[in-house]
């Protein structure tokens, strides 16, 4: 007989630790455990998930690192390449920039594709074909050629960061997304606390083999993305039915937690691809994103030049910029645990974009100062503190290729922060000689999406707990 299960329907910001699961049919040689809920709390299925932590993480952290460092290293290598090839802040700002009209415009026909054919292969290509334009970079010659390598850079990156999403959505329940989704992003804050030094290091072989310094910048940091692609390929599992590496009770019950949670959302309504792209609850969710990008984007670009101006030399520079960085990896770490451990996601959003405003605005009224870096760390706090509750809602009301499209625009949309922002601190700085009014911009466009996460993200209580439905081995 099958179990009474309790429903709902998911709204923008559902605490997902009330998503329901739709009733399962056990499978042969399986039976229906005794207590409802005990998928939550039976140690053995937290073993299992483990194994997944353990086999699909650190490859997919590490890959992240490489990433970002290939997407933001062009910040250090400003601090000679800029001289050397004749830029204004202006015109290296549009150059930078131009990686994100190639990620916006492929982003969701990147993650569609990659829902189609599965993970592991179009993740490789992605790193392979983004880590030999990402070398290419160290032999522009100005800014045409800068600003065309930095587009094709960002066409052939397109869809990394949004399959990955996606693809924690094939192998964890909901109850565990906001701790993937932190461990993975940490990423981001430590590709640049240690690529900051590792990258001004690397300006210091100016000359050898008649190369710049900056061009050993580029090339350097290339070649690990390449070599991983081909890790990548012949590593990654697409789905848990395919897990060779889990036992098959194992398997039995990962995939049928997931189909339960399918089952909830796709029983509340189905999205086509382009009513997922129009749904308010998406583009909500893209101005939340694009504010905090923005922000983020913009201080991430010019913070070496800022620190700089400060009079300290290129490797002083690297490690000083690392300071916020280190907050702001730790910092994501304990949001992810607190979201999931508390099941709410829009308070703990609307908290951390509200932090990263307050740093920025701090660090603006301490511009010229070393203390502006303590609000740029109460800031990178609330960057990267808030994607641990952000990136789990779109899957509380949206799944398959509904939801690969709408995880992909919500993140294209977000990315064009990545133009707003440099561009915006780079004119900014030109016009008035300081990084302070491209601060206070930067704190309003972080305040902009804590306003939005107050106005637009709604939880509804549910009167009753749905149950969890778990299973073991007979």
């Amino acid at each position: 007989m099958k179990p009474r299960i309790a429903m709902r329907i998911p709204l923008l910001g559902h605490d997902d630790k009330r998503i329901a699961r739709a009733p399962v049919k056990p499978r042969s040689g399986v039976k229906q455990q005794s207590s409802p809920a005990s998928s939550r709390t039976d140690p053995g299925n937290t073993y299992w998930i483990r194994k997944v932590y353990l086999r699909l993480l650190p490859l997919l952290f590490v890959s992240y690192f490489v990433c970002y460092l290939d997407r933001i290293n062009v910040g250090f290598a400003a601090l000679t390449m800029n001289k050397d090839l004749g830029f204004t802040a202006t015109v290296f700002a549009l150059g930078a920039t131009a990686f994100f009209w190639g990620y916006c415009l492929f982003e969701i026909p990147s993650n569609i594709v990659l829902e189609k054919i599965g993970a592991r292969v179009w993740i490789a290509r992605i790193m392979i074909t983004w880590g030999l334009f990402s070398c290419a970079t160290a032999f522009v010659t100005g800014a045409i050629s800068f600003a065309t390598i930095r587009f094709f850079l960002g066409v052939c990156e397109a869809g990394f960061f949004p399959g990955m999403i996606l693809y924690f959505t094939y192998w964890f329940p909901a109850r565990y997304r906001g701790r993937v989704v932190g461990w993975f992003m940490t990423a981001i804050p430590v590709s640049i606390a240690l690529g900051a030094p590792i990258s001004t290091a690397l300006l210091e072989l100016d000359g050898i083999w008649g190369l710049r310094g900056w061009s050993w910048l580029f090339i350097g940091e290339a070649v690990p993305a390449v070599i991983l692609g081909f890790v990548v390929l012949f590593y990654l599992t697409d789905r848990p039915e395919k897990a060779h590496w889990l036992e098959p009770h194992e398997r039995e019950w990962l995939v049928a937690e997931l189909q339960a949670e399918r089952s909830v959302v796709e029983q509340a309504r189905v999205y086509s691809v382009l009513q997922s792209l129009v749904n308010p609850r998406v583009l909500a969710l893209s101005v939340i994103y694009l504010g905090i990008a923005t922000a983020g984007v913009g201080l991430v670009i010019f913070l070496p030049q800022m620190i700089r101006q400060l009079g300290v030399s290129n490797l002083m520079t690297g490690f000083a910029t690392s300071v916020p960085y280190i907050f702001g990896t730790v910092g994501m770490i304990i949001c992810g645990y607190v979201t999931d451990r508390m099941h709410e996601r829009r308070w703990n959003l609307f908290f951390t974009c509200l932090a990263a405003a307050v740093g920025m605005f701090a660090a603006a009224l301490l511009t010229g100062s070393f203390w502006a870096l303590a609000g740029m760390s109460v800031a990178t706090i609330g960057f990267y503190g808030m994607k641990t509750s952000f990136w789990p809602l779109p899957s509380t009301f949206l799944s398959g290729t509904a939801a690969a499209a709408a995880i992909a625009g919500i993140n294209s949309i977000g990315n064009l922060g990545g133009l707003i922002g440099p561009i915006a601190v780079g004119w900014l700085k030109d016009t008035t000689g300081s990084f302070e009014a491209g601060l206070f911009f930067l704190s309003g466009c972080a305040l902009v999406s804590a306003i939005v996460t107050l106005v637009a993200v709604r939880e509804r209580r549910s009167r009753v707990e749905p149950a969890g439905v778990g299973m073991t081995p007979a």
